[in-house]
């Protein structure tokens, strides 16, 4: 499903990681999962814990644990989490499908890619490597800026290595909180609902384009890159 009001052409497209270009939830769940049976508990079963997933350590202690940041076990908890979750990045986690082909489909275009997630540098960086997404032309993440999204400051750094004005830039997400940092930054939004999307339905989201699978995504900026050059 798209937005039939004409958007200008963009020069790059920036993605959120986690639940957008990446289908991490196996190795979240069994990270968290690993630690309630530190606890004796049994697993968290996985159809809970996959709609959280972008939501990181704090969707997962939530579901897991029924743990918010106030509570008095949270952060040693987080920590044996994101210790368990940093020895198996990409054990079971992979590109989803089609996102390969639609980042070619782009650089076909001549159009350059980058991402920006809320995910800390100590996993970003590696799972980067390790899954497929050397050729982003910036990685922008979670503590790369004093300010995390849906703060626009990690997407104004992005476009800001990419050498392009935030306006030329669109940013594609699965949580609300992308959609809320594009348009801060002035960016064209889109909603990935092919990701984890979290519990709030993506239509309530206003972001400009609601796509359900990367090629709807190359489709669309395809149409509005050759659009603009017929207009030109």
């Amino acid at each position: 499903m798209t937005n039939p009001i004409p958007l200008p052409a963009p020069q790059a497209i920036l993605f959120d990681l986690d639940g957008t270009l990446a289908d991490t939830a196996p190795d979240l769940a069994q990270a968290i999962n690993l630690l309630r049976a530190s606890a004796g508990m049994a697993p968290t079963p996985y159809e809970l814990l996959r709609p959280v997933a972008s939501a990181g350590a704090r969707g997962m202690l939530k579901v897991a644990f029924d743990l918010a940041p106030e509570d008095h076990d949270y952060e040693a908890k987080r920590i044996a989490f994101l210790d368990n979750y940093a020895a198996n990045l990409t054990v079971h986690s992979s590109l989803f499908p089609g996102v390969p082909a639609m980042l070619d489909g782009l650089t076909e275009l001549g159009l350059g890619w980058g991402i920006v997630t809320n995910k800390a540098a100590r996993f970003t960086t590696p799972l980067v490597e390790q899954i497929g997404l050397q050729g982003a032309g910036c990685v922008v993440s979670g503590d790369t800026m004093a300010h995390a999204k849906p703060h626009p400051a990690p997407l104004l750094e992005a476009a800001r290595r990419l050498g392009l004005a935030p306006q030329q830039c669109w940013y594609v997400g699965d949580d609300l909180r992308d959609i809320e940092a594009g348009h801060a930054a002035g960016m064209i939004t889109i909603a990935c609902a092919w990701g984890y999307c979290g519990a709030l339905a993506p239509q309530s989201w206003n972001a400009h384009y609601l796509l359900d699978s990367p090629q709807a995504l190359l489709e669309v900026v395809r149409g509005v890159v050759q659009g603009a050059e017929m207009a030109a």
